[in-house]
């Protein structure tokens, strides 16, 4: 396959005839922008890892074998690489599959740039990739992302284009797979992880629907004021409350009173 390169689209395969590979991350950073870190899973027959060791990773980079190995990251041009080797020939017949994934360390993978993974012959020190697929995120909520899987055909190895997100970061794909991951342990934890907000006091319960809310309840009423709209008592002053009728004076007649004449009242003499 030297000089021939595939571009994977996602679901694809291609037979490989390298017995070791080294699979590239590639990826544009930029100022406020996430980094990305590579990692493998050697999976048994069930899909799931046999141990915690078979998780190579930025803590563990090198699996106890030595056959799978994360290499340092590097600048090329404008990108950045995060590199994982595998000698899959050497492998031992009860790993059925290598799974290769990226985690993103600060924001989701909608702001990782040019994400790809590039598939190389590992004998060859340079030379054309045997495979190259982009990697996207599909819903933009994705932490963690499998780009691609090495996997057993026979005698032989096969690369599968994936493409499969997560939005529960690196720990949750470990998980996944079988990892047992203490959430406890601060050592453990994955970067970046948010500790619980803390409780919130609780508010007042809302009134039901439908219903008059509760009226608070006021003090009580001071019995030296009597209550506004009702005849004031006499204050021992002579005068009523304001606002009432006022108690009417006895009617004396006057003995001089008169009534103006009837008629017109414009009339010349």
């Amino acid at each position: 396959m030297t000089g021939m390169t595939h571009a994977m689209m996602k679901g694809s395969n291609v037979p490989l005839h390298a017995t070791a590979v080294r699979a590239v991350l590639r990826w544009t950073p930029g100022p406020g922008l996430p980094d990305v870190d590579a990692s493998a899973l050697l999976l048994g027959p069930d899909a799931r890892v046999r141990s915690d060791e078979d998780f190579v990773f930025y803590n563990q980079p090198r699996h106890p074998s030595g056959l799978v190995r994360r290499l340092s990251k590097k600048r090329v041009g404008d990108h950045l690489t995060d590199t994982v080797e595998a000698d899959l020939a050497s492998l031992d017949p009860s790993v059925d599959q290598v799974v290769l994934a990226a985690s993103s360390d600060g924001d989701t993978f909608r702001q990782v740039h040019d994400l790809r993974i590039l598939l190389y012959d590992a004998a060859l020190a340079d030379g054309e990739p045997l495979a190259v697929f982009d990697v996207r995120a599909e819903t933009g909520q994705e932490t963690a992302i499998i780009c691609g899987e090495l996997y057993r055909r026979g005698d032989s190895w096969k690369f599968r284009a994936v493409g499969q997100g997560y939005p529960t970061g690196l720990v949750g794909l470990a998980t996944e797979f079988g990892i047992s991951v203490d959430e406890n342990a601060g050592a453990g934890a994955e970067p970046g992880a948010m500790p619980a907000p803390p409780a919130r006091p609780p508010a007042a319960p809302a009134p039901a629907y439908g219903y008059p809310p509760a009226v608070p309840e006021r003090p009580a009423a001071d019995p030296a004021r009597p209550a506004y709209g009702y005849p004031q008592p006499d204050s021992g002053r002579g005068r009523a409350g304001y606002g009432y009728p006022q108690p009417a004076a006895a009617f004396v007649p006057d003995p001089d009173f008169r009534l103006p004449p009837m008629g017109p009242q414009f009339i010349r003499p």
